[in-house]
């Protein structure tokens, strides 16, 4: 990088890297602390990351969206920072700011510590920003921002996702419709039409499947009878149809549904379902893909059904993945946005950590990384507690990208941990037990055995473990004392206590401090270490996991579930890695059960095959793959203000 180009590099982090100063206290509501912020243009942002205006497109004042192509560029100029990865406990249902520790910490290390760093988060889903949990920005003086736009649509990347599903969905209906409809010799000819010459062709779509059956012949009309049958029929067995439609909302009475009942499709009619958007699979490939490539060749992976015979039917037999990755073209791209201090947020990816794989995606990560350059950081969030989000982010993200995290944030609250002691339920809408707004050592010292396993699980990949505390006005000393004994007593490096909500970065100084310093003592991070080898059976990766991870005693199988593992080995999908669907509240099935439970039996009630994303899903008893709306949700906050536009009552 010549000099005029690190002094216009300099210059810009003059311009974006500003410590807060205008913090009120109590602390506002988000949205007005978002909105009394003042937003750095994008360019400035980009600028002061060292990227040139060629490796990036605005989408508007404040958000841009980064190509993957600048990785190489910038690791040759700079090299990758540490990778850090920001998990928490088993949470109440209120959330315990993992998000706004993630931004906390990023704000510190940047504005306050002078470390470059990108803070690596996902996409909000709609759904839970009208529904309970709200958006995903961050909360108090620790925030994405524009934060409206954060949680509102963003660049499109779901809703392109969500027409990409949906158009394979009707693909696949749609054949199966002309399958049942149509005599062999005219499904051929309308797939391969005569031209005005009197010639065919096939398309290049139709590579992949043909190169399938082994047929060489570029002219579709010397093909045998029995080619032609072949090529034409996918013969899908519309009962085992696994591909689901999807829709970015809680939507409860979408999740069974019967489709065809229209006269128009003559009676062929069929049980299905949706599914939320973040739990598509396009979604799973957009957060485990590594190029344009990869994701094309990762979208024509995708089974959606077996045929007749058990033999499984990909985007790739019915030639629909150009399109689908038309559709994805920009959405591989992550968003550029800031914190409120100035440090560069990637946005990129949504799957929920519950029912996918829970992470932002790779390619975000690893241009973050190339953006900070050697000894900087980059800090990935891991969705809902380390038992899941951060058990996927090792097991699936790092075993496909390569990277080892150099170290493990792990948020904890007061709050959660006297949830798990044994305290009364917490429910969104409702005050707090008075359990929770005095201090109780006791109950927190009953709880602590949840933190401890979470930290004992991360060090079993050999990653070091830095605990955040984040403080609520009504924790006390001693409690916070009972949490860091047991933190440290459990072989967590360090236990920081951290006031980011409330004072932005300087609250979260020796949080940063700490990842520092366990960043720098695993600087090869060569302890990193995946739960199981790619060549166990299915079952004994599930039971890896729930007996290891979670301390299940056992674990039972549904009878479909049973029938689905011996399938996908049938298949050749054996080797892939195993993704739970399970409750982020407990490390069991039982929401209930808190604290460390043992020697509970986990039932797999289903499994599903995510080959184009890279791994199984195995579905913990009845797992919804979309939620529903609560009694009260927060649209009923929501709103706009009609002379200025800005959005009202968003959290």
């Amino acid at each position: 990088m010549g000099n005029a180009q690190s002094l216009s590099r300099n210059a810009a982090k003059r311009k974006s890297l500003v410590k807060l100063t205008n913090i009120i206290a109590p602390v506002p509501s988000d949205l007005d602390v978002a909105q009394a912020a003042a937003v750095v243009p994008i360019k400035i942002v980009a600028a002061a990351c060292g990227l040139d205006e060629t490796d990036y497109e605005p989408y508007g004042h404040f958000k841009a969206k980064v190509s993957e192509k600048v990785v190489a560029k910038l690791k040759a100029e700079r090299g990758e920072g540490y990778y850090v990865v920001v998990a928490g406990i088993n949470p109440t249902p209120l959330g315990e700011g993992k998000s706004t520790t993630t931004i906390g910490l990023a704000q510190a290390m940047g504005a306050h510590l002078n470390k470059a760093c990108v803070a690596c988060i996902r996409q909000p889903s709609m759904g839970p920003t009208f529904g309970i949990k709200g958006g995903a920005a961050g909360g108090g003086y620790s925030q994405v921002i524009p934060m409206e736009e954060m949680n509102l649509h963003l660049t499109g990347d779901i809703h392109a996702i969500g027409v990409a599903n949906n158009l394979l969905a009707a693909a696949i209906d749609t054949r199966v419709f002309h399958e049942l409809t149509q005599k062999d010799d005219a499904l051929f000819d309308r797939l391969c039409p005569k031209k005005k010459d009197g010639t065919r062709a096939f398309v290049v779509s139709m590579s992949k499947r043909l190169k399938k059956l082994g047929i060489t012949a570029t002219d579709p009309d010397v093909l045998t009878p029995a080619e032609k049958t072949a090529f034409a029929r996918l013969n899908i067995d519309r009962e085992k149809i696994s591909w689901r439609r999807v829709v970015d909302m809680n939507d409860r009475f979408l999740r069974k549904i019967t489709v065809g009942q229209s006269d128009t499709e003559k009676g062929f009619t069929r049980e299905t379902g949706f599914d939320i958007t973040v739990a598509s699979e396009i979604m799973a490939v957009l957060a485990m893909t590594t190029s344009m490539a990869d994701m094309e060749e990762r979208l024509g992976n995708m089974v959606v059904a077996p045929d007749d015979a058990g033999n499984p039917v990909t985007a790739d037999d019915l030639g629909i993945t150009g399109a689908l990755a038309a559709l994805m073209r920009d959405a591989i791209k992550p968003t550029l946005m800031q914190t409120l201090e100035g440090t560069p947020v990637l946005v990129h990816a949504g799957p929920f950590a519950n029912i996918a794989s829970g992470n932002s995606s790779i390619i975000a990560d690893q241009i973050g990384r190339s953006m900070v350059g050697t000894g900087g950081f980059v800090l990935t969030e891991a969705g809902f507690g380390a038992d899941i989000g951060l058990e996927k982010f090792m097991n699936l993200k790092c075993r496909s990208s390569g990277m080892k995290p150099h170290a493990a944030v792990i948020v904890a609250t007061v709050r959660a941990l006297k949830l798990h002691g044994g305290g009364p339920p917490v429910s969104p809408g409702k005050p707090l037990a008075h359990s929770y707004t005095n201090e109780d050592v006791a109950l927190v010292q009953a709880g602590v055995s949840n933190l401890v396993r979470h930290i004992q699980n991360t060090k079993k990949f050999g990653v070091p473990v830095v605990v955040a505390m984040n403080m609520f006005p009504t924790d006390t000393a001693a409690e916070h004392a009972v949490i860091r004994a047991a933190a440290l007593s459990a072989g967590a490096d360090d236990c920081v206590l951290c006031t980011h909500h409330a004072e932005g970065g300087k609250g979260a100084v020796a949080l940063g401090e700490a990842v520092v310093a366990a960043c720098e003592k695993n600087e090869a991070a060569a302890g990193f270490t995946l739960l199981y080898p790619s060549e166990c059976t299915i079952k004994e990766k599930i039971e890896k996991i729930a007996k290891e991870l979670y301390r299940a005693g056992d674990v039972s199988y549904s009878e479909e579930a049973e029938a689905k593992m011996k399938l996908f080995t049938a298949q050749g999908f054996g080797h892939l890695p195993i993704c739970m669907a399970k409750t982020q509240y407990s490390f069991s099935h039982d929401a209930n059960l808190k604290g460390a439970p043992e020697g509970f039996t986990i039932p797999i009630g289903d499994l599903r095959c995510s080959a184009g994303a890279g791994f199984l899903v195995a579905l913990v008893g009845a797992f919804p793959t979309i939620p529903g709306l609560p009694t009260r949700p927060a649209y009923y906050e929501i709103g706009i203000d009609p002379v200025t536009e800005q959005v009202l009552g968003l959290s």
